[in-house]
């Protein structure tokens, strides 16, 4: 394991890219077909944090120093993300999840606390579906989970996910991330967040900086259709609901995704469905958040997952 921030085997400039932040320690992990970057803090128990789209394990910075004061924090980049392998093949849903189990057996952990945003909330369900001995405890933040209640006004909402249709696809999906002033995954970001401000100049070029690289490019879009786009299709077609819910799971939801449409005790009516299919899951907002909530309310996430955690 190598210091805080500094090299983590990377030649040249991308070594000195990778973000410094106090208490965290880098190494790679040698995986079957790909080499992960993972960012590590604390000691205790396990603790696993899947981060979203379009970021790397620096979406979680806000976070983590609270954290590591109980547990022992691991935030790896996912297949094609930060200073991860960007290999040309492996996104899909299974082979994401291959990849996340295989981090556990290489750390020598057997069972973890987990937290996942976005696209990592979306791995992390599936984590627990395939896999329920390995996570004690899953915390998602403001992803869908696998038992939507397909309805009309889900359907409605879907307009607002143009720019995600339009970041799948494989061949204009890399341009619109990586080129020019890459409009789009600014947009994506600062258009799902209740205060552009959470993020400083830096931290964007942290996270966009990465994706001028046209591998890197191409494997985000890669990373992004089969999580946001592919298991969004299973869902909506009832292909996870064989398989049950099993692990103690809390949803956390902000409001730029969400308003409206709540039912009688103020949950929005589309993260309902789960009930028939779901032992123990429990709802909970984060006012002040959009998408983005461990950047947005860290203070308020990190209260959340530690009672959570605590509930055993």
């Amino acid at each position: 394991m190598l210091g805080s921030g500094g090299d983590v085997g990377v030649p040249g400039d991308a070594a000195e890219s990778v973000p410094s932040l106090d208490g965290v320690t880098h190494r790679f992990v040698e995986l079957p077909g790909l080499r992960m970057h993972v960012a590590e803090a604390g000691a205790g128990e396990p603790l696993v944090l899947l981060h979203g789209f379009p970021q790397h394990w620096w979406g979680w910075r806000a976070v983590i120093p609270a954290l590591a004061e109980q547990y022992h924090v691991v935030a790896p980049d996912l297949r094609g993300a930060g200073w991860t392998d960007a290999p040309a093949h492996g996104y899909t849903e299974e082979q994401l999840v291959r990849d996340v189990v295989a981090l556990l057996d290489a750390l020598e952990l057997d069972r973890v606390f987990l937290a996942g945003l976005d696209i990592g909330g979306i791995l992390g369900y599936r984590v627990c579906l395939a896999h329920p001995e390995r996570v004690r405890r899953f915390v998602c933040l403001a992803a869908p989970h696998p038992y939507p209640a397909v309805s009309l006004p889900v359907i409605a909402r879907t307009w607002r996910m143009w720019r995600s249709f339009a970041t799948a696809l494989p061949a204009l999906g890399p341009r619109l991330v990586s080129r020019g002033k890459q409009r789009t995954p600014r947009q994506m970001m600062l258009g799902d967040t209740t205060d552009a401000d959470v993020w400083s100049a830096e931290d964007l070029e942290h996270f966009l900086g990465r994706l001028r690289d046209p591998s890197r490019a191409r494997a985000a879009v890669a990373l992004y259709r089969a999580l946001a786009m592919g298991t969004a299709r299973r869902a909506a077609a009832g292909s996870y609901r064989d398989t049950r819910l099993v692990t103690p799971t809390l949803q956390l939801y902000g409001t730029v995704l969400y308003d409206g449409n709540r039912d009688a005790a103020g949950h929005p009516g589309l993260l309902h469905g789960y009930e028939r299919y779901a032992d123990d899951v429990t709802l909970a907002h984060v006012p002040g958040a959009g998408c983005y909530l461990a950047e947005e309310q860290p203070a308020a996430v990190v209260r959340r997952l530690l009672d959570f955690f605590a509930a055993n």
